[in-house]
């Protein structure tokens, strides 16, 4: 954990080459976050973890100088982001008319017919978090977390800065907001 919140300083004092240290301290885990993640897609998702994470990666130390990250937290705060941006941008483009999106999808893959009939609707789920974010962006925060970051309850506190009964209700909140927002 120290040699990723070195680094991410490196970076942000203008360390380019720093980035390519990072990439292998924190590969597994955003790696692990993003097959968390697609896993509550819905089916026919063509996105791979490694893809996701290296779109990620690109988005987050790309060529551009990006912002700084203050902590190791801030940085899986930041990737949750990313991920979430990048799953929805395929989703609305996924549904344009020009993707086929006026089509009527049949699954072909018998796997794909039994597929979690839970998967949320990445469109629906964006829109609802940002009403929620306009009302409350702490809430907004730490559901982005828990949900694309796939972080504990007591993680994304520290990773907020917040004590872990403030997330506790916030969670409580977003959570009665979202299921009420999204009928």
């Amino acid at each position: 954990m120290a040699d990723v919140t070195r680094i991410l300083s490196q970076i942000e004092s203008g360390d380019r080459h720093a980035a390519h240290e990072l990439l292998p301290l924190v590969y597994e885990e955003l790696r692990k976050l993003a097959a968390v993640r697609l896993v509550h897609e819905k089916p026919g998702q063509t996105l791979s973890a490694t893809a996701l994470v290296h779109e990620v990666y690109i988005r987050l130390v790309g060529p551009d100088d990006g912002p700084g990250w203050n902590s190791r937290g801030h940085f899986f705060a930041a990737a949750a982001e990313a991920m979430r941006r990048i799953l929805v941008e395929k989703a609305r483009r996924k549904a344009c008319v020009k993707h086929g999106g006026e089509h009527l999808r049949i699954p072909f893959d018998a796997e794909e017919i039994t597929a979690d009939a839970t998967s949320v609707d990445l469109i629906a789920l964006d829109d609802a978090l940002r009403r929620l974010e306009e009302r409350d962006p702490d809430s907004a925060k730490l559901v982005k977390l828990r949900y694309f970051a796939g972080m504990t309850l007591e993680q994304a506190a520290e990773a907020l800065g917040v004590s872990l009964r403030t997330a506790e209700r916030n969670w409580t909140y977003a959570r009665s907001w979202l299921r009420r927002d999204l009928g």
